[in-house]
């Protein structure tokens, strides 16, 4: 009998370890497409760890957004992003991965991947277009009728951003092959790609097929644009202004324990105060909350308060898991309202006038009224740009900051 208990348990662990065996390791960097708007947009995606305990990323540049849970069991890999309420869900068979990612924009994405190679190297000599551009044939929902190419070239490799009011497009990558530089971007939010056609005249032909569609461009040296009289991009400090800049800019809304807050309340009496106009879904507001954390860690003992009116979809103002989990991954401290269903954000900001893009921040001086207003955030990928707006924004800050301390309401 004992015999053949021991035979019966070398059989199972046997079997166990051969079933270990067969189940691939999936840990590694993979090559990968997300299908949108009819284009395989070309991204990379990292994972490490095994069975219940798994990690995934993707890559926006230098950052990583990384998955805050994942399983990957009897060939099927779950990646949770819970910032963005999004599921990657995929099986591992022939070496391929296989799945679909989302929801963005409500719809649910083809994810394809193979394991890395080496990346091919770009053809020699390629032309010199670091540096800024206007893109022009715009015409955009928010009056846009021009936007930013930002680039950055090392030989054949390049990095770069369109940026727009709202915000930019995230950190593109790629290089030059066969006369055109190609970029792709993904980082679980906004997927993009972007071709890039130099011509003899100087000029640039841009095609971008991203999030919201498909644009064709001709991209314009800024210098040369002025000079020919072409329409500039819009001003984000211009682009949003208030109704009557005597009167304070009201909100009374919920937090996420229910209790409703007022620009009436006494917390804000005497105090420079932030309103933020945001939403969990917009990866633009992504980009902007780390900056807007580590600015109230800053100066709130200086008198700075933040409001952030978030307005999301009606299953999350019931039980907002995304808001939280955007709250919780950049670490805010600051004052979180819900504002309403994203829809009725207009109805509800009386005080704004062309008010359209998401992020928007109102500054209130000490006095309770507004003394400006920035539209859009520009993340990292705008490179001197991000830096140059985050320094202004800073420095609006830092001077209604040092104003009267004793002014009030």
């Amino acid at each position: 009998m004992k015999i053949l208990i021991a035979a019966v348990s070398v059989a199972l662990l046997t079997s166990a370890a051969w079933g270990q065996q067969k189940q691939p390791s999936i840990a590694g960097l993979w090559d990968a497409t997300i299908t949108w708007n009819d284009a395989e947009i070309p991204f990379k995606l990292e994972i490490s760890g095994s069975g219940s305990n798994v990690k995934g990323w993707f890559f926006n540049g230098d950052d990583r957004e990384i998955s805050n849970s994942g399983t990957f069991e009897n060939g099927s890999l779950i990646l949770n992003f819970d910032s963005y309420l999004a599921k990657l869900t995929a099986t591992v068979k022939d070496g391929a991965l296989d799945g679909e990612y989302g929801p963005m924009l409500k719809k649910m994405s083809h994810i394809h991947a193979v394991r890395a190679t080496a990346k091919s190297k770009a053809d020699p000599n390629p032309p010199s277009i670091a540096g800024q551009w206007d893109l022009n044939g715009i015409n955009s929902s928010k009056g846009e009728k021009a936007w930013r190419l930002i680039l950055r070239q090392n030989g054949g490799d390049i990095q770069g951003a369109i940026l727009r009011v709202d915000g930019d497009t995230g950190t593109l990558t790629g290089s030059y092959k066969d006369g055109k530089f190609v970029l792709s971007h993904f980082s679980g939010a906004r997927p993009a790609l972007m071709i890039i056609q130099p011509e003899r005249d100087g000029t640039m032909q841009v095609k971008l097929s991203a999030l919201h569609g498909f644009s064709d461009m001709k991209a314009v040296r800024p210098e040369e644009a002025r000079a020919k009289g072409l329409p500039e991009p819009t001003d984000a400090d211009e682009h949003t202004s208030v109704k009557d800049p005597n009167q304070p800019f009201p909100f009374s809304f919920p937090d996420l324990n229910g209790k409703i807050v007022s620009n009436t309340d006494g917390r804000f009496r005497g105090k420079v105060v932030l309103i933020n106009i945001t939403g969990s879904w917009c990866p633009n507001c992504h980009d902007e909350a780390p900056f807007l954390a580590a600015m109230y860690d800053k100066y709130h003992a200086q008198g700075l308060e933040v409001v952030a009116l978030s307005f999301e979809e009606a299953d999350q103002l019931k039980n907002p898991t995304r808001l939280r989990a955007f709250i919780k991954e950049y670490g805010i401290k600051y004052t979180v309202l819900l504002g309403g269903e994203t829809e009725t954000a207009k109805e509800k900001l009386t005080q704004a006038v062309n008010w359209d893009a998401w992020p928007t921040t109102f500054f209130v001086g000490r006095d309770g009224l507004v003394r400006g207003v920035h539209a859009g955030f520009p993340g990292p990928a705008s490179g001197v740009l991000y830096k140059k707006e985050t320094e202004e924004f800073t420095a609006k800050v830092e001077k209604l900051l040092a104003e009267n301390q004793t002014s009030s309401r």
